[in-house]
């Protein structure tokens, strides 16, 4: 396959929350719970938006709260067992965003999601908000960690594309945290930062490039 004239990029890997769904309310109120139910101290919503929408959870669990080992299993268990009941309760998906997809997809150019949610709960969220037709894969973490870093995930998602006969010798990362931006340079990848997920500033500054807007993604990922 080769790169669409339409695309300076041969394909796009797109983180999914905070980058084309808004999952913060239910993420929030989840893990919250899950650290009220494992003894902790009721948390402030802010400081769980801030750690724990889009890193991997056991990440955020260590660095916010330094919580490692069994204990960190029963709440990462608590948490994946009360977001997945709760289903896609509290996300939607960013406006502007399906149509940005749609513009992206009718250039000709693959795209795939590449998120540190687990796959099964990523594939759940595209298919209730009917995005899936819009991804050649969609990758995410495994339930037993042995894919849970963005790089992990990223390489992951360059395979599969490989596999579907996708060029990947130019792909951009379309993300909002500063893992999304690691993930993505631990491969030699460019990221573009978008303006309305989590990412502070201070984490965004280091990403290649930076779209406040969907429109001003799409002016810079396709060739007008």
């Amino acid at each position: 396959m080769t790169v669409s004239p339409a695309t300076r990029y041969s394909c796009i890997l797109f983180d999914l929350d905070g980058t084309v769904t808004d999952s913060a309310p239910g993420i929030v109120e989840k893990i919250g719970e899950a650290l009220v139910a494992a003894g902790h101290p009721s948390p402030d919503p802010d400081e769980l938006r801030r750690h724990f929408v889009g890193p991997p959870l056991s990440e955020s669990l260590r660095d916010y709260a330094g919580i490692e080992g069994r204990e960190a299993d029963r709440i990462v268990a608590y948490y994946r067992q009360a977001y997945t009941s709760r289903g896609v309760v509290g996300n939607s998906v960013y406006a502007g965003v399906r149509e940005l997809l749609g513009r992206i997809r009718d250039a000709g150019v693959p795209m795939a999601i590449a998120t540190s949610k687990p796959e099964m709960q990523a594939n759940a969220v595209l298919s209730e908000f009917e995005l899936a037709e819009f991804f050649t894969v969609v990758t995410g973490s495994t339930l037993d960690e042995s894919r849970s870093t963005k790089a992990d995930v990223v390489a992951e998602a360059l395979r599969r594309l490989r596999v579907a006969g996708v060029d990947v010798s130019r792909p951009i990362m379309v993300g909002d945290r500063r893992h999304d931006i690691d993930g993505a340079g631990a491969h030699g990848i460019e990221c573009v930062t978008v303006g309305w997920g989590y990412g502070a500033a201070e984490e965004i500054a280091h990403a290649a490039h930076h779209a406040p807007r969907p429109d001003d993604l799409a002016e810079l990922l396709l060739v007008s």
